[in-house]
């Protein structure tokens, strides 16, 4: 068996989530212990100034990519991926909201054919501030976009390595993956998920991801139209350390 083959990398970018990553991280292992296949659970930490890193460090089985500063969650998704062992990946959020308990859902439903199953939020436990633009950007990415997809902001997905192969994640380009993928002829589709209320620590949503969300659309739509060389460079990123007591 070739290295990673069979094996499920679950990634989880983290960003101050202290409080939430330990039950988080039993939530993965007990869903993914489910599908009775091997896997790696991967954190990396994104510059946290809380006591994220210090929990993190204190459960097992788990790997740790810990960035040397804050460079945002398509820079930590990237991280992770690069440094993920398994032949399937699976990535969600540290906050707690994405729901560990699909994971076997989307497995199941990648076996069927697919190279990537996104997560749909049909109820989503946010406040009506942050559901009002996500409808408003969903507009706009139909018609910039047109991923086919109802839900590009939920993390919570499975993927075939494949996807990412060439592919660098920066800005935030994580919530263009499934256009990327459907441009690149990969084959996508989507479940509906549960989403959960956040219990500690607060968003990190603010008013700028409007901003940039929009013109990465119209970025990715020039690029797509108009053949527009892609002329911003991914954001390099530098690793503090990897830790991984158990390899």
């Amino acid at each position: 068996m070739a290295p990673g083959q069979g094996l499920i990398s679950v990634v989880v970018p983290v960003f101050n989530e202290e409080g939430n990553v330990v039950p988080l991280h039993e939530e993965i292992l007990e869903a993914v212990r489910k599908t009775g296949l091997n896997f790696e659970v991967i954190f990396v930490d994104d510059g946290s100034t809380d006591r994220t890193l210090f929990e993190l460090k204190q459960i097992r089985p788990v790997k740790v990519v810990v960035l040397q500063s804050r460079y945002g969650q398509s820079c930590a998704l990237d991280a992770g991926i690069k440094n993920a062992r398994g032949d399937i990946l699976v990535t969600l959020d540290g906050d707690g909201q994405n729901d560990p308990a699909a994971i076997p859902a989307l497995l199941e439903k990648l076996d069927k054919g697919y190279d990537a199953v996104c997560g749909w939020r049909t109820k989503r436990m946010d406040p009506f501030g942050k559901r009002f633009v996500a409808k408003g950007a969903r507009f706009l990415r139909k018609i910039l976009v047109d991923d086919g997809i109802h839900d590009a902001g939920c993390t919570l997905r499975a993927y075939r390595r494949k996807c990412f192969a060439g592919m660098d994640l920066y800005g935030g380009l994580h919530r263009m993956i499934p256009g990327l993928l459907k441009w690149r002829r990969f084959k996508i589709t989507e479940i509906p998920l549960n989403h959960r209320s956040r219990l500690c620590g607060f968003t990190k949503y603010n008013w700028t991801r409007i901003f940039h969300g929009f013109s990465d659309m119209i970025y990715i739509w020039l690029w797509r139209n108009h053949f527009v060389p892609l002329l911003r460079s991914p954001k390099k990123y530098l690793i503090k350390e990897i830790y991984a007591p158990d390899a």
